[in-house]
């Protein structure tokens, strides 16, 4: 009798479903996930449930979902089989997710690849002085790198960045304190300094000495002040559209200092509309981007910020970002002359909060830094043009330190000024 080629993947399917629970690595005491995976192209919904030490898998849903998956069998059978990890997958726009991201993440952790090989990908809490880190770790590659998301959101903003860096690369991009997934400490400075010490302090705990540096916004603004007060520890900084001191539209700082973040623990309405409204903003062209990835940002964000505490720490930070002094002995653009380390600016000609006006101040305290405006780009080139700005993070990691060997004047002609694509 002949079997469809339908019917040969279906089993294949269905042996590798029944394979989890021999597969299953267990999971710390406590741990009770429930996730559903739906093959829409065989049209198979199958629920794994992992507790502590056990892990069963049943063909028909039976409780509600902490995490729904979404994907083709073909993908499925990948993923199982270490052929492709999840955020490769999520690029491809070949899988999709609903829930607790962090929980659907760490899915490939919880089993053993054949052949014993590591996961590709796994979500770990790291423990720091005076607060837990929640980091995503792929690749075993040599060079370390680090990614730092912006205000308000989380790792999740740099998925695409990831996916393309770990061929070559370790990369961790991790929930800073008071974000995502990570704890969100009531005696939280939540300035760039704190945040800095914060991200070294996930250094020492992960064996990591030095450590190539990418941040959006805030983030970018944190690689730089690592960077300044720790240098040794610092390879090379990808900076895109840094949240820099704003030099500008200071006339609110007396009002703003006396602004106190614990306001926002009083409760207010949220909604997730409001949050798409928002995210949209950032974008040049949002009508390019696929509207699955405004649909995990915003419920990411809803998720965290229903926390009292996340309130307080977004708030916070939102403050520092504007009260961020811009000269004298502590201001960010008298000691930004004094960065030893390479670093690449990347704007956008679009951007509405971080406009590319700022690459001039950058071109008079750094000549020696590469920078690229790039056209039809908002505040997240990572995530609205994702090709070309991690093709340009991975040529500066590349380059290394020795990118800094190139006399200030010529590098600075050769690299400011609009990238076309």
């Amino acid at each position: 009798m002949t079997v469809s080629l339908q019917e040969q993947r279906l089993r294949r399917v269905v042996t590798a479903f029944a394979s989890l629970p021999g597969r299953y690595l267990g999971a710390e005491p406590g741990f009770d996930a429930t996730y559903q995976v739906r093959l829409g192209d065989v049209g198979r919904t199958w629920e794994v449930r992992a507790r502590g030490e056990r892990c069963e898998v049943r063909p028909s849903p039976v409780r509600d979902p902490d995490v729904v998956i979404g994907t083709d069998a073909g993908t499925w059978l990948a993923l199982r089989e270490g052929r492709l990890s999840g955020l490769d997958a999520f690029a491809q726009r070949r899988l999709y997710a609903r829930g607790d991201l962090d929980l659907a993440l760490g899915f490939e952790g919880l089993f053993r690849l054949p052949g014993g090989r590591p996961s590709l990908l796994r979500v770990t809490d790291v423990e720091i002085r005076g607060a837990t880190l929640s980091s995503l770790i792929s690749g075993q590659g040599p060079k370390q790198v680090i990614c730092l998301h912006g205000l308000g959101s989380s790792k999740t903003s740099f998925f695409e960045t990831v996916s393309a860096l770990t061929p070559d690369h370790t990369v961790h991009a991790i929930d800073l304190p008071g974000f995502g997934s990570s704890s969100k400490p009531a005696r939280g400075r939540y300035d760039a300094g704190y945040f800095a010490r914060a991200t070294l302090g996930y250094m020492d705990a992960a064996g990591i000495e030095q450590a190539h540096l990418v941040g959006n916004s805030m983030g970018g603004r944190i690689a730089l002040e690592l960077a300044l007060t720790e240098p040794g520890r610092v390879e090379t900084l990808s900076l895109l559209a840094p949240a820099l001191a704003f030099l500008r539209r200071r006339e609110l700082v007396p009002l703003v200092k006396l602004l106190r973040p614990e306001l926002a623990a009083i409760p207010h309405p949220l909604r997730a509309a409001r949050v798409r409204e928002h995210f949209w903003s950032l974008f040049a062209q949002p009508e390019e981007l696929d509207p699955a990835v405004a649909d995990i940002a915003a419920d990411e964000f809803c998720r965290t910020y229903r926390s009292r505490s996340a309130r307080i720490a977004f708030f916070a930070a939102a403050r520092n970002i504007y009260l961020d002094t811009p000269h004298g002995e502590r201001g960010l653009w008298t000691r930004l002359s004094g960065l030893r380390r390479p670093a690449l600016f990347i704007w956008g000609d679009s951007d509405r909060l971080i406009p590319p006006s700022f690459s001039r101040h950058v071109a008079e305290a750094l000549p020696e830094a590469r920078q690229v405006v790039l056209p039809n780009c908002g505040h997240v080139p990572q995530v609205e043009l994702p090709e070309r700005a991690n093709s340009l993070v991975r040529e500066q990691i590349e380059a290394g330190p020795s990118s800094a060997a190139k006399p200030a004047r010529q590098r600075a002609r050769a690299w400011v000024g609009r990238v076309a694509l």
